[in-house]
């Protein structure tokens, strides 16, 4: 689906991502579909296609574009996978997602902006997404496990329901230990001096 308003502002932006070097055809073809004009407050639409991060009220932001560009290049979505989306914000980049991935599952914290966002993707004519108001940090559970998970804010650590579990090997050689990742696990804590303390 192509949105005509604001085409040129789009096809501008593009081209100044490609030329700042994103080169992933399938991201490049996202910010063309995706109506970026939509996801900033009225009074910013004419700022909608700069390069920049604006504000998009409630203290938060929308990213700059050259930003998202770079993190979706990372992902190599393929049009397979479910992804989890940690902040939803304004939803651009939950639309960028979900013409990469088969299904988008998107948390937002602030019920306010999960509402805007909501109207806005569905302005937008998205239908691969699920949005949910509450803490991302828990995670989405019911719909997992996630092929990427996408986390737009800062955090000291990742959390714990958002960290896949591997299933490792590790071998001592010598006074070294090699460690070979082997698959994808569910285990229960291990409770114990060095592990997780009891309940």
């Amino acid at each position: 689906m192509t949105v005509p308003q604001f085409g040129g502002a789009r096809r501008r932006l593009v081209e100044t991502l490609q030329q700042g070097g994103v080169r992933d055809l399938n991201v490049l073809r996202a910010f063309d579909l995706t109506p970026r004009h939509l996801f900033v407050p009225t009074g910013m639409r004419h700022r909608a296609y700069e390069d920049s991060a604006l504000p998009i009220g409630n203290g938060q932001t929308i990213s700059q574009p050259s930003t998202h560009a770079r993190y979706l290049e990372l992902l190599a979505l393929t049009g397979k996978e479910r992804v989890l989306e940690i902040g939803t914000g304004s939803g651009y980049q939950t639309v960028l997602l979900a013409h990469l991935a088969a299904q988008v599952f998107s948390i937002e914290r602030v019920g306010a902006l999960a509402e805007a966002a909501r109207l806005a993707i569905r302005d937008a004519g998205v239908r691969n997404v699920s949005l949910l108001a509450g803490d991302g940090t828990l995670g989405w559970r019911d719909y997992g496990p996630f092929d990427a998970i996408l986390v737009t804010a800062a955090a000291p650590r990742i959390p714990g329901p958002l960290g896949e579990q591997v299933l490792t090997v590790v071998t001592k050689r010598g006074g070294a230990f090699e460690r070979r990742d082997i698959g994808k696990a569910r285990f229960v804590p291990l409770v114990g001096a060095h592990g997780w303390p009891p309940e």
